[in-house]
């Protein structure tokens, strides 16, 4: 059995907005029974159970974890079984229905334009800045990052959010991961993995639009 986790947060910082609920349920995940999950309502996709789970009710659960020392490896071996076949069956139509492009091939395709160093590629969860051109199929520009001139783009930031955590839309999430420091790659992107039916009206964005982006991976934390 692995050794008991200790305490990553005080009682003040997990009632601080600047902690998200993801990192509470990715850590009771990671260090939780699953008899314990199951019961809490916290098994399944972290974006989804984030969704659901009130921040009062994940800290409950980071408390007892602790006072009912339950954690990974304490269950027993039919027990995790059972509990994991009812998961299953509760939870398969309801992520299926919820996010059908769990299925089937990727929905983008990924040109490179510019080579990266082939070395450092981003993590799930690292921190990625890019500049970034995003077009509609007929050539309009409906987003960039990109100051008209050189001296501006010195004085500007990249765009920087947590990569494969759902900040961004699936597509960027999925392509990020697959590039490597440096490298500069356009990446064409279905509906199903941007903006699907709904499009972005206030983006300029149409229902069903195939996205076009060009992206610079500037660098990786």
């Amino acid at each position: 059995m692995a050794a008991e986790p200790s305490r990553e947060w005080s009682d003040e910082q997990l009632q601080s907005d600047d902690l998200p609920k993801k990192d509470i349920i990715k850590f009771l995940q990671d260090n939780a029974a699953q008899s314990f999950l199951a019961e809490h309502k916290l098994l399944g996709n972290i974006k989804n159970v984030a969704k659901t789970a009130k921040k009062d009710r994940l800290i409950v659960a980071y408390n007892k974890l602790f006072e009912s020392k339950r954690f990974k490896g304490t269950d027993p071996v039919e027990e995790v079984t059972e509990e994991m076949k009812e998961v299953k069956i509760e939870n398969k139509p309801k992520e299926t229905k919820a996010d059908p492009a769990d299925e089937g091939p990727p929905k983008y395709t990924k040109s490179v334009l510019k080579k990266g160093d082939k070395v450092n590629f981003p993590k799930k969860s690292d921190t990625v800045s890019c500049w970034y051109t995003g077009t509609l199929e007929d050539g309009t520009v409906f987003d960039t990052n990109i100051p008209a001139t050189a001296k501006k783009k010195k004085q500007s930031k990249p765009l920087s959010f947590k990569v494969g955590m759902g900040r961004v839309i699936r597509g960027w999430d999925e392509a990020l991961l697959t590039m490597s420091k440096g490298e500069t790659a356009k990446i064409e992107i279905e509906p199903e993995w941007a903006y699907g039916k709904k499009g972005q009206p206030d983006s300029k964005i149409p229902p069903n639009a195939k996205l076009i982006f060009e992206v610079e991976l500037v660098s990786i934390e």
